[in-house]
């Protein structure tokens, strides 16, 4: 079984990252759980359990740019296509209620990150994989804090894009949203 799962729908910049493992028959861990519900140190230690358990561990990313011509649903339906289409398994099961265009057959299930550990231990490596690369491109664009609010649109966040302005990894399309943003 695959279970698929992404991250960083919400996020004001950087890419949505998807995943999808199929784990090794049998692994279970108290930890493995939705990756909201863990600490950062936990996902980290997670995430190379789940990496030597699985059978197959693939992460996909969609760039902001392309959430900003395309849209953030079709970002989150064509990651998840990307990996049905590429991810061999008898069965996939993925995160949230997702309309897909894929031949694989599929189930959605709401809540899954919580209810079912393939889909769980997706939700651990898109999130440690998401939070890796905001804390890459804090070093390359450091005002905006992404080591620390990855993306999302903390307090801090909104005042460094009040001081500073968007960046090439902004998501142009999500900033417009924002009312309290002066462009």
């Amino acid at each position: 079984m695959c279970g698929l799962d992404e991250v960083g729908r919400g996020a004001l910049a950087g890419p949505l990252v998807a995943a999808a493992v199929v784990l090794g028959e049998g692994f279970t861990h108290p930890l493995l759980r939705d990756s909201k519900r863990l600490s950062p140190t936990q996902r980290e230690l997670m995430d190379p359990l789940i990496r030597e358990a699985a059978v197959e561990v693939l992460v996909v990313e969609v760039s902001s740019q392309d959430i900003d011509r395309l849209g953030v649903g079709w970002a989150n339906r064509h990651a998840i296509e990307r990996l049905l289409e590429v991810v061999p398994a008898d069965n996939y099961l993925v995160d949230g209620n997702l309309r897909l265009s894929t031949s694989r057959p599929y189930r959605s299930v709401i809540g899954g990150d919580d209810l079912v550990p393939a889909i769980s231990a997706a939700s651990i490596v898109a999130k440690v994989h998401r939070d890796r690369l905001m804390r890459e491109l804090d070093r390359e664009c450091p005002g905006y804090l992404w080591a620390a609010n990855k993306g999302y649109g903390s307090p801090a966040h909104l005042r460094a894009l009040a001081e500073l302005g968007p960046s090439a990894h902004h998501r142009q399309s999500f900033l417009h949203q924002q009312d309290a943003l002066p462009f």
